[in-house]
């Protein structure tokens, strides 16, 4: 036997057993008003798509019972939330006496779903450079099939924000039931609260109000995944004395950099490795949300991140950073994207990067973005959260489903 199917058979036994207490937990009753929410696999705190869901419920005062399961119940999360450490008692007890779940990732594969629960998988990148599900053809490990497959079978909704991600997640998530398509709720806060944002994260670390801040967030490399899935951080290759300068020269005024680490990384690392530190970057990887921190930032940097994207649809500028593709392609398979079909110039090392940014057209950048929404049907206009919310309250009032939802 093969160490993925030794692996495969490991999970499998995992899966039984936490059935078993799901199955046991249904001798308790569902509560009408119980909404029980995760973000990457427990990983994340209060964050993504999930987190602004929750707002709008919450700003609606209906009295809803929100629960959040989370590997770490010391992160901060406002009142009005119940704060859970998701060992698989907690997670088989609250999930199966929940109306409503809400997450952007996998649940524990071996999640059992009683009649009359309503599961709202919102993912975590609504378009994306990775290859996901059958797009990474043989580098698709079978465990990942295994379980994107179970977990979409339980899937009553998966949120979308374009014609395209109701194309490609038959194929990405192994997912063939309706979709919703309101938006993302995460890019809410990048068009409504700019300004807000702005003020806010500057006063939150200590910056001068007039500095300008570019973020730079790139996503956790994995290898293949086959067995076990690793999440690992390289030190970046980017000069960021020579970033600092070059945006000084292009655009005026003082500049810092703020560093973040993708949501599995910093629930196991304090902050992004680096060769020497610099008093112009700022690292904001325990920040409990990349959205509201990108709303307050002047221009994006990332390679893989669907981050890339949620920033586009707020008109707020991006440059990719790409220095090890081959490898990563090697590893998760072809990107989603060729080159000459995204708004977004790629550059594979520092050199490229200084000249992107000497080159970089605010207008032609918008421009762009116009004409790839339009292209891809994209539906981002800052209400999203109020519709999923309005899904969410229809299903617990037994009302008529509302037109965004679409069937395939």
């Amino acid at each position: 036997m093969s160490a993925e199917e030794q692996y495969i058979k490991k999970r499998k036994k995992q899966a039984k057993r936490l059935s078993g207490r799901f199955k046991l937990m249904q001798l308790f009753p569902i509560k009408e008003n119980k909404i029980v929410v995760s973000t990457f696999e427990g990983d994340g705190g209060y964050c993504c798509n999930p987190r602004y869901i929750v707002e709008e419920l919450q700003r609606r005062n209906r009295g809803y019972e929100i629960v959040w399961l989370t590997h770490d119940v010391s992160r901060p999360f406002p009142k009005g939330i119940k704060v859970v450490q998701d060992t698989p008692f907690h997670v088989a007890y609250h999930l199966s006496t929940a109306h409503v779940w809400i997450d952007n990732y996998r649940k524990p594969f071996g999640t059992v779903k009683r009649k009359k629960q309503l599961y709202i998988q919102t993912w975590h990148a609504s378009m994306g450079f990775k290859a996901v599900g059958l797009y990474r053809g043989n580098l698709f490990p079978k465990i990942a099939r295994i379980v994107s497959e179970s977990d979409s079978a339980l899937a009553d909704y998966l949120v979308s924000n374009s014609q395209y991600c109701d194309l490609t997640y038959p194929k990405q998530l192994l997912y063939n039931g309706p979709t919703i398509r309101t938006g993302s709720p995460r890019v809410d806060c990048l068009i409504n609260k700019k300004n807000e944002l702005h003020k806010e994260i500057r006063e939150r670390y200590g910056i001068d109000l007039q500095t300008r801040l570019v973020l730079f967030a790139p996503t956790f490399r994995g290898g293949n995944q086959t067995n076990k899935k690793q999440v690992v951080a390289d030190i970046p290759s980017l000069d960021f004395v020579r970033l600092v300068e070059a945006l000084r020269q292009k655009f005026g005024g003082q500049w810092k950099v703020m560093l973040r680490l993708h949501p599995q990384l910093s629930a196991k690392m304090e902050k992004m490795p680096l060769h020497e530190e610099n008093k112009d970057l700022i690292d904001v990887s325990q920040a409990p949300d990349i959205s509201e921190v990108m709303a307050a930032c002047d221009l994006i940097i990332t390679d893989y991140s669907s981050c890339a994207f949620d920033a586009l649809f707020a008109y707020i500028p991006v440059l990719l950073y790409a220095d090890d593709i081959q490898t990563y392609v090697e590893n998760r398979g072809q990107l989603m994207w060729k080159k000459n079909e995204l708004p977004f110039r790629i550059a594979e090392n520092n050199d490229e990067l200084i000249q992107n940014i000497d080159k970089f057209n605010p207008e032609q950048y918008v421009a762009d973005a116009d004409a790839f929404m339009k292209k891809h049907g994209v539906i981002e206009d800052g209400h999203a959260s109020e519709r999923v919310a309005d899904v969410i309250e229809g299903y617990l009032c037994n009302q008529a489903k509302p037109e965004y939802v679409k069937k395939h």
